[in-house]
């Protein structure tokens, strides 16, 4: 199976299934001398377990990382940095009714297509808990990005047909950990809890939105063609588990505006040049301009539901998919960190690439 590291001078390789022994990674790229933060790295990790709450499946982990070379006395040796997170409370038995039938939406035919053979515990390759690599991985990025003051702070900005329609200037980000459904707005936080529940209790799913905002990002950061830097945030966000679309700055709205307002004009303030609006996102010709990089990733609803489903088994014949198990309502919530983790990856990626050329 190809496709299973990201990124160019600091590349990450994910392994693991969700009913393995254990998902890991091996990062490479990673600059020496930095001082690493184990607890911090834990509660990223914390963000994305499940069992947090009622509105997540009672799958219960407790995703302790465990590191195993690239680290000695707190601190990067330069070296490759290897880790795992144990798998304790699979429950295959729940999946044993999937051994020969395809669930609607999931990767149970394309994988079977693609492979001829695939591990139906839990999705096995294709689970989410995949994920938890990515959020080690994203955050030793964060110790690279922390020496420059860069800043990447994730939200909810919808969840059903609930929108928080604030931009992220009038919201405290640092209340994004406040309620359960990660939204900065307590009445809108409220509104999401309380559609989540009622589709909870229907045996039903929902998607949604998050929205990214990067911070103090250098100016010069991004490849000019292929490699641009939102050309990068776009396939990083893609590459999450229920992704179905990604838009930076104006994104689609900005397909209403006339060229002359969505321009985003120069200005000087105290010797440095800005733009006094920032359509653009923080990038333009795919490289950054020192403004904020915003973008929203979307989420389909969680393929799997409480309820009976249709659907063929291998062999063609008409089955039923049984709806049981231990799931999540949406999956939006527990992506805010891997939306983080997988900008900070990119981010960092690119940086160490400007500090090499010089």
């Amino acid at each position: 199976m190809a496709g299973n590291t990201f990124g160019e001078f600091f590349r990450l390789t994910t392994f693991g299934e969700s009913h393995g022994i254990a998902i890991g990674g091996v990062l490479d790229g990673c600059p020496p001398g930095l001082t690493i933060d184990k607890d911090r790295i834990q509660g990223e990790l914390n963000r994305r377990k499940p069992g947090q709450s009622d509105l997540t499946t009672p799958r219960k982990e407790s995703d302790e990382v465990q590191f195993l070379s690239g680290i000695f006395d707190d601190k990067t040796t330069g070296t490759p940095i290897a880790f795992t997170v144990a798998n304790q409370n699979q429950n295959s038995s729940d999946y044993s009714h999937l051994q020969y039938a395809y669930r609607p939406s999931h990767a149970d035919f394309t994988y079977e297509q693609k492979y001829g053979y695939r591990d139906y515990r839990g999705g096995g390759r294709s689970s989410a808990r995949e994920t938890i690599a990515r959020v080690v991985g994203g955050t030793l990025g964060r110790f690279v990005l922390d020496t420059c003051n860069i800043d990447i702070k994730a939200y909810v900005s919808s969840l059903g047909n609930i929108e928080l329609t604030r931009s992220y200037k009038e919201l405290d980000l640092s209340a994004v950990e406040d309620s359960a459904v990660r939204c900065p707005d307590p009445d809108t936080a409220k509104k999401m809890t309380e559609h989540l529940l009622q589709v909870k209790s229907e045996g039903d799913t929902l998607g949604g939105t998050i929205t990214c905002v990067i911070r103090n990002v250098p100016r010069g950061l991004g490849e000019p063609v292929f490699d641009k830097l939102h050309a990068d945030l776009g396939k990083a966000m893609l590459n999450i588990n229920a992704v179905k679309g990604f838009e930076y700055g104006s994104g689609f709205e900005g397909t209403k505006m006339k060229g002359s307002a969505h321009n985003d004009k120069f200005y000087k303030e105290q010797g440095s040049i800005r733009t006094l609006t920032n359509h653009s996102g923080g990038i333009q010709g795919g490289i950054s301009n020192g403004e904020d990089i915003y973008f929203r990733v979307a989420f389909k609803p969680i393929a799997t539901v409480m309820k009976n489903q249709e659907s063929v088994a291998r062999d063609g014949s008409s089955t039923v998919v049984e709806g049981k198990g231990r799931h999540d309502v949406t999956v939006i919530p527990r992506a805010v960190p891997i939306v983080e983790a997988m900008a900070s990856l990119v981010l960092t990626d690119h940086l160490l690439r400007q500090k090499i050329r010089g």
